[in-house]
């Protein structure tokens, strides 16, 4: 009996993760391009950082994705839209520190990929909040290659981050 119950839990288990209802969405996370150091609240991108936005689109030529969301400032929109051009997507502002927006991507795209371009805070703030940890700090303010993958099967109770360079 219990071995006719372990295989009901097996199928079953496996027939509800493939319906749609829980499905792995991925996040990738990553901070805006080195920007111009003029003392504004809204600065533009140096050409460090423009280059770096243009091999954001050649690393991530061959993956699927779903939306790409941006803070409100110039230095993350301009950091994403070479590569929302590259898709033929557009760049959708969201709200930074506020978990809304997140469980709103979740369930806009599950199963999806979402590309978010926030800031120093913002970026490890959101990996946290995913992977139910504070595994992530603030980012150093010089070091802007950190670009995190986060895999999303439950929100803050099942995930798994990847923590890259590029």
């Amino acid at each position: 009996m219990r071995s006719i119950l372990l295989v009901l839990t097996i199928v079953f288990g496996s027939i509800s993760l493939t319906s749609g209802q829980n499905k792995i969405t991925t996040f990738i996370l990553l901070w805006h391009g080195e920007k111009i150091m003029d003392g504004s609240e809204d600065p533009s991108l140096q050409p460090e950082g423009l280059e770096r936005a243009t091999r954001l689109v050649k690393l991530l030529e061959k993956s699927r994705i779903d939306a790409i969301y941006s803070t409100a400032f110039k230095r993350t929109r301009d950091t994403v839209t070479p590569l929302a051009v590259s898709r033929k997507l557009d760049v959708k502002v969201y709200e930074s520190l506020k978990e809304a927006p997140i469980d709103e991507m979740l369930k806009l795209y599950p199963g999806g990929t979402v590309v978010i371009c926030g800031h120093s805070n913002t970026t490890p703030w959101i990996a946290n909040l995913l992977t139910g940890s504070k595994e992530f700090n603030e980012f150093d303010e010089t070091d802007f290659s950190n670009l995190l993958i986060v895999d999303v099967l439950v929100k803050g109770k099942s995930a798994k981050a990847t923590w890259l360079r590029y």
